[in-house]
């Protein structure tokens, strides 16, 4: 297999169908965070940004309107139906956000263009992840920054993982998270990312908690609970009397984050910071 095949199977078959059906939910439950990111590129004055794991390209899009006019904004992620939304989306806004379906490990960036690196939790799914922030380093002119927001670990995300722990008793063959590899909270572990970074090549690093208020509509919840994580990925392989019932209790679970009509949580994140050293 070459380089993230698993993951480019995963991000072009049912997880990234799930990203472009559940868009407008998930660009509300993450906007803060996106306007942290906003800010950021706002604050340090750079007019070429890449977004790394871009999606259906919210973030891009965001950073295009705030920068204006002369400002090179591309979006960059391995899943082909979220890059066509994220395309689709710019051509009906007119921005000048440019999209491109590629692999952030191994795509040929030609030479160092950008001057700020930016992903709002796109950076966690590289098989090695030392080649892969190589490759962005070569990306970036000396003096870039880079400004990734990447999950803390499982603990201190209790939403994220509340539907698998519910639903554990009843599917004892459901496979556990592996720590180690790509996925949401591979980077949760600050001293990894600091290693991996240095030893890609990046230089000031510091890597600092922060803690967002998120939500989505409760009428969402379902459907999210269902279509995302390590639950959803086994839900299909039930038969229909053993999936309502799973379906029950993991929404029961996520009564105490069920505020009436909204469902509200922290999200326990890194904003990673590092500079492309002269």
């Amino acid at each position: 297999m070459g380089a993230n095949d698993e993951q480019a199977m995963l991000w072009n078959g049912d997880s990234g169908r799930a990203w472009v059906e559940a868009q407008t939910v998930l660009d509300g439950m993450f906007a803060r965070l996106e306007t942290m990111l906003v800010d950021t590129v706002a604050e340090s004055g750079a007019t070429r940004v890449l977004d790394v794991g871009c999606g259906t390209g919210a973030t891009t899009l965001a950073i295009a309107r705030r920068i204006g006019a002369g400002a090179e904004c591309l979006g960059l992620d391995i899943s082909e139906p979220m890059i066509d939304v994220a395309t689709e989306r710019a051509r009906e806004e007119g921005s000048p956000a440019r999209f491109v379906c590629a692999d952030a490990q191994v795509h040929d960036f030609e030479s160092p263009r950008f001057d700020m690196i930016v992903s709002r939790f796109g950076v966690m799914f590289f098989d090695d992840p030392v080649a892969a922030f190589a490759n962005l380093r070569r990306a970036a002119h000396d003096g870039a920054a880079l400004r990734p927001l990447v999950w803390r670990g499982a603990e201190e995300n209790p939403f994220m993982t509340t539907a698998e722990r519910a639903a554990a008793p009843l599917l004892p063959a459901m496979p556990a998270r592996d720590p180690d590899a790509p996925g949401q909270f591979a980077f949760a572990d600050k001293s990894r990312v600091q290693g991996i970074l240095e030893a890609s090549g990046w230089g000031a690093i510091d890597i600092r908690p922060v803690d967002v208020e998120c939500a989505i509509p409760e009428s969402a919840l379902v459907p999210y609970l269902t279509r995302f994580g390590p639950l959803a990925r086994v839900l299909g392989s039930v038969d229909d009397v053993t999936r309502a019932r799973i379906v029950d209790t993991a929404r029961a679970a996520f009564d105490p984050f069920v505020h009436v009509d909204e469902v509200r949580f922290t999200a326990a994140c890194w904003m990673v910071e590092a500079s492309a050293g002269v």
